[in-house]
């Protein structure tokens, strides 16, 4: 896990997965991220992603904030990504070494009225359903159109082509 060179959000995220498999610790964030990014202080929901020889191997996050900071919501994302995503088994420390780690900072999400309000490559979405829900990130390798984007994202929610949904839209700032 070589991430210094890495965005500082990155680099948290790798210490926050490397602490908690090594120690079952949950890391603060360090005082020189604040100073480094001030905005690391302010409240966003967050994405975490990881990624094993270029195949998704977690993805775990909030639309909405959850933590107090940017950056205790990029940590407890960051270690829900390692060993909570329910359609993986938890990272093993014999891993670290071969994640890429991504993280999505999102803007806010705003209502979408038809798809023409929809680009797959700059806008994630949310659907939701009367009890159904999913949320996907913009620009997700293998999906090529919105068309795509809201199959995929019915698809996960367990919706119909006919369900009825609202649909949401946000904007992220990707960090690798």
């Amino acid at each position: 896990m070589l991430f210094d060179t890495a965005h500082p959000l990155v680099r948290l995220a790798a210490e926050a997965i490397a602490t908690f498999l090594s120690e079952q610790r949950v890391i603060e964030p360090p005082d020189a991220l604040f100073a480094e990014m001030p905005d690391a202080r302010v409240p966003a929901g967050v994405f975490v992603c990881l990624k094993r020889q270029g195949e998704l191997r977690g993805c775990v996050g909030t639309t909405e904030p959850v933590q107090v900071t940017l950056a205790v919501e990029v940590i407890q994302n960051a270690i829900g990504s390692a060993t909570r995503d329910p359609r993986f088994p938890p990272i093993e420390r014999s891993e670290l070494d071969e994640l890429e780690i991504s993280v999505d900072v999102l803007g806010p999400a705003e209502p979408v009225l038809d798809f023409s309000g929809l680009d797959h490559r700059r806008y994630g979405i949310i659907l939701q359903s009367t009890n159904r829900h999913s949320v996907l990130l913009p620009d997700i390798e293998g999906i090529n159109s919105v068309a795509e984007q809201m199959e995929v994202a019915r698809k996960k929610a367990g919706l119909g082509v006919n369900d009825p949904v609202e649909i949401r839209r946000f904007e992220v700032k990707r960090y690798k």
